[in-house]
């Protein structure tokens, strides 16, 4: 395809330009180790590393990126440029990408939620996902309970199980989001994200082989016979508008996104911090996350939803943020035992929530192709769902997008909740 073709070559000239960047500045340097210190340039750098791995799966079809996904390797890079001294810990960049680049991604992202064009397709699979939902966060709180219990693991870690809570109830977003809100360290999103991909590469091929149960999963859930019918019928009214959107509605986006951060930013710093038991549970930073997801959900009920390119706007700078958020992570400072330990947690929070899924699926009486939806929609996130769902039943393709919107659109509020739930049990 022509734009694909266009799209490869424009990727592979701008990391071409940057490689001769970083070579100039080798050379200039002698045998000192490249050190890009400019805010500008560490933006380059970020923006690069997350152009490179989307061109490298785009190019070279490798496998291994269905298991160890681009989002690993983003996130990875700056990790490795960081300890060895070409970016820094800190920068301006890094500073500029938490106070508004993740502000400006939810604002883009949530205006895409369609909660009603969910449910006339996938009907009482909607429950099931917000059911898996719950059980993420009655996952992270028997398995954070039970670390601190056994002693494996330290009760500061709290914002790691936030964190983490935030990917697997909406996406790398919420991820993101709850970090922020919870005040988290680097140390914890590099434990969330670690259990993050360990668990997704063992999660997903179950979610995949499910489809080889169809029958005999429905026959145990008293899945209605029709139910499948009417669901296909349901997805062909629904049907992806969107496209490449004209300089006035990049515009338009842009005015959308930024006064919402602004006003988000200038409300939170007039709202009151808020204690329980003696510990802080709504910062500033919790503030501005909730406030920019709640002005971006009314958003989403009016036309603004119907402008074009607001999630590749967001999705850009949300990957460019993973990976300023890689950055800050030093090795030296990490406990790999304890890194151990919250992967082990992160099996047995992943199984409670399996068990919330199919408990829900049997409530509603909701077929195997719509449980494995829902969970991917948790678990996986938008970049996940439709695969599954195409693995499945490609009908319910677009369904899946938009339960993954979903989990998108409560992520924030609930996994900065149980991150605040955890905190408290560990005081």
């Amino acid at each position: 395809m022509p734009n694909q073709k266009w799209i490869s070559s424009g990727a592979a000239i701008g990391l071409s330009v940057f490689l001769i960047i970083v070579i100039v500045l080798r050379l200039s340097n002698g045998s000192q180790p490249v050190q890009i210190i400019s805010p500008l340039g560490v933006m380059t750098a970020l923006v690069a590393i997350a152009a490179f791995y989307f061109w490298l799966e785009q190019v070279s079809g490798w496998r291994i990126f269905n298991y160890l996904p681009p989002l690993l390797w983003i996130y990875a890079t700056p990790i490795i440029l960081s300890n060895t001294g070409v970016i820094p810990f800190s920068s301006g960049a890094y500073d500029g990408l938490r106070a508004y680049g993740l502000p400006l991604f939810i604002a883009l992202m949530l205006l895409k939620v369609d909660v009603a064009g969910a449910i006339r397709i996938m009907g009482k699979g909607v429950f099931v996902m917000l059911i898996g939902s719950v059980g993420v966060m009655v996952g992270a709180v028997t398995s954070y309970t039970l670390g601190i219990s056994l002693g494996v693991l330290d009760p500061s870690v709290w914002p790691a199980f936030g964190t983490l809570s935030g990917s697997w109830i909406g996406g790398t977003g919420n991820m993101n989001a709850a970090w922020v809100g919870l005040e988290g360290q680097p140390e914890h999103m590099t434990m969330a994200a670690i259990a993050d991909n360990m668990v997704y590469i063992v999660w997903l091929p179950l979610l995949l082989g499910s489809r080889a149960f169809a029958d005999r999963f429905n026959r145990w859930a008293k899945v209605a016979p029709d139910r499948i019918e009417q669901m296909d019928r349901a997805a062909l009214v629904v049907t992806d508008t969107d496209h490449a959107p004209n300089m006035q509605q990049l515009l338009f986006l842009a005015l959308i996104a930024l006064t919402t951060t602004w006003v988000s930013v200038l409300l939170a710093a007039e709202l009151p911090e808020i204690s329980l038991g003696g510990q802080r549970v709504i910062t500033e930073s919790t503030w501005v996350i909730l406030l920019v997801t709640s002005i971006a959900l009314l958003l989403s009920t009016t036309r603004a939803s119907k402008l074009p390119g607001a999630q590749p706007m967001a999705m850009a700078i949300i990957y460019v943020f993973v990976a300023s958020v890689g950055a800050h992570a030093n090795l030296t400072d990490s406990d790999l035992g304890e890194i151990g330990w919250f992967v082990a947690a992160a099996y047995v929070w992943i199984a409670i929530h399996g068990v919330f899924i199919l408990a829900g699926a049997k409530l509603f009486r909701v077929d195997v192709h719509t449980l494995a939806i829902a969970s991917a929609a948790n678990i996986g996130g938008a970049a996940s769902a439709p695969v599954v769902a195409a693995h499945h039943r490609q009908s319910l393709v677009p369904a899946s997008i938009l339960m993954a919107l979903i989990g998108y659109a409560i992520g924030n509020y609930l996994a900065i909740l149980t991150g605040r739930l955890c905190q408290l049990i560990g005081t």
